[in-house]
């Protein structure tokens, strides 16, 4: 199989939290910016991974070709409502097969969520991009990866298992929010 690049994508509170307290992400993480980074970071992947709750619900989502991480499947199995999408259950499948199962054997993946699915790449990515909304908290919400926690940020997470910060950009100067591009460590 011809190298694949995998790409993580999240944007996180100030306590490193995707969602809130109800699995759900909220509007107070929402920034037009990051958004469009998003966005167009989405249109240009040839395949996005992810699980059953970080569908992103965007105008060109349903032209992208995707996994969902399930264990709703054996291995594999095309899904039934989304023609582009393939269900994946890593305990019955590689993810090389279900790459070639979705058709794509070169290219950029983006992993896209959420924490469990996040963890399974955390020593295959090439870059993960997080960004950061500082002047959001979320009390008791769910974490960015698994091992984040009192005492314990994304950022520290990510170095490590050997990433470092390699550049930031800008997304929202009014509300101080960025995207960091953290590269593995040569």
């Amino acid at each position: 199989m011809t190298k694949l690049r995998l790409e993580g994508y999240v944007i996180v509170s100030a306590d490193g939290m995707l969602a809130d307290a109800h699995n759900v992400m909220p509007a107070a993480l929402k920034f037009p910016g990051d958004a469009m980074f998003f966005s167009d970071a989405l249109d240009s992947a040839d395949l996005i991974v992810h699980g059953r709750n970080s569908y992103e619900d965007q105008p060109n989502s349903p032209k992208r070709r995707r996994l969902v991480v399930t264990r709703s499947v054996a291995g594999l199995a095309p899904d039934t409502e989304k023609p582009l999408s393939t269900l994946w259950n890593p305990a019955g499948a590689s993810f090389e097969a279900a790459c070639a199962a979705a058709g794509v054997t070169t290219g950029t993946v983006a992993i896209i969520g959420g924490p469990v699915v996040f963890d399974m790449f955390m020593d295959r990515y090439d870059t993960f991009f997080l960004s950061l909304a500082p002047h959001v908290s979320l009390p008791g919400g769910a974490p960015c990866f698994t091992e984040v926690g009192p005492g314990r940020s994304p950022q520290q997470v990510l170095t490590a298992h050997g990433f470092a910060p390699a550049n930031q950009l800008m997304l929202d100067p009014a509300h101080d929010v960025c995207v960091t591009a953290w590269k593995r460590a040569a």
